[in-house]
């Protein structure tokens, strides 16, 4: 048996039928738990999810670690450099989300470009008939036929195209270094610069990781110069988008909407711009709790994936797949 620390509760993997192998001794705990820095040190491996506070660079001191499993894509939560410098292996199970990932970008750009959140709540106050004039005489569009602009072409940037490209939609990229770009031309997707993306395409969405030449990527000058109307999907990592820039840019109306997953702070701290929306700019906006790759298959797909890969650390004694670094 080989003795692994885990950073989430038995109960995730539980629910959708991926708990570890039975060659795999695991312990569960909150990050925070004091034991954590004891049980550091005797642990073989750390499995830890995507999302989460940053780990201190000082709980890897002193450990035998032989690989540390993010249970997701994301790798924020780790000092790169510390873990290389200790000689630790991380890897994480990239592509595990994309099908729920694209789902969530379609659906919410549909949900935003029809209305229907808003629609909803105009009628619980009793406003169908207005409103419903109003929907018409806008001439609101549907997906078909619409340009997608995908920001960062990535594994789950493609999944995204794809999806979209099957909605009826074109469908744009900018990423100076797509995973695939021979895949992208075979489905008919063009490369654009970032700004003529953003003139162009009715939907922009987002999906690159967060990396100091990512950082406010969509800021302040990239909001005004997006198509008018146009919504913006935001389910790369908090801090990519603005978020006083796109509350300023929904308030004012220039956008059609946006629909945001995640944020600079995660929970969002009471002082988000975006908490503070009131009137229409808060019905142009769809706001989730950093779920948008989060299914009962994904979760399933991930947990078994990142399990496996202990299992063949620990106990086959063979390299990680999908080593980070």
């Amino acid at each position: 048996m080989s003795d692994v620390l885990c950073l989430r509760p038995q109960a995730d993997f539980a629910r959708v039928d991926a708990l570890p192998p039975s060659t795999l001794a695991v312990t569960y705990k909150a990050p925070d738990d004091a034991e954590v820095p004891t049980l550091m040190r005797k642990a073989q491996a750390l499995v830890i999810p995507a999302v989460g506070p940053k780990l201190p660079a000082e709980l890897f001191q002193g450990t035998a670690l032989k690989l540390v499993q993010v249970t997701g894509a994301g790798l924020d939560r780790l000092d790169k450099a510390a873990l290389a410098g200790l000689g630790i292996p991380v890897a994480n199970v990239p592509g595990g989300s994309n099908s729920a990932v694209a789902e969530y970008a379609v659906t919410t750009a549909s949900l935003l470009l029809r209305r229907f959140g808003w629609a909803d709540a105009e009628l619980k106050d009793g406003n169908y008939v207005a409103f419903r004039a109003r929907m018409i005489g806008d001439n609101l569009a549907g997906l078909d036929g619409l340009l997608v602009g995908i920001v960062g072409l990535g594994v789950i940037g493609m999944a995204v195209a794809e999806a979209f490209a099957k909605a009826g939609c074109r469908v744009c990229y900018y990423d100076p270094a797509p995973a695939d770009a021979q895949a992208a031309a075979a489905l008919g997707v063009t490369s654009l610069s970032l700004a003529e993306l953003l003139r162009q395409a009715d939907v922009v969405t987002v999906h690159v990781p967060l990396l100091p030449e990512t950082k406010g990527l969509i800021g302040r000058d990239a909001l005004a110069g997006m198509k008018k109307g146009a919504i913006l999907v935001q389910a790369s990592r908090g801090g990519i988008v603005d978020e006083q820039a796109l509350a300023d840019a929904l308030r004012s109306g220039a956008l059609g909407g946006a629909a945001v997953d995640v944020y600079s702070t995660e929970p969002p701290t009471p002082d988000n711009p975006l908490l503070g929306l009131t009137g229409e700019a808060s019905h142009r906006l769809l706001l989730t709790p950093h779920i948008a790759g989060v299914t009962r298959q994904s979760a399933a797909l991930l947990f078994r994936s990142a399990w496996q890969n202990v299992e063949r650390v620990l106990i086959e004694k063979a390299g990680p797949l999908n080593r980070a670094y």
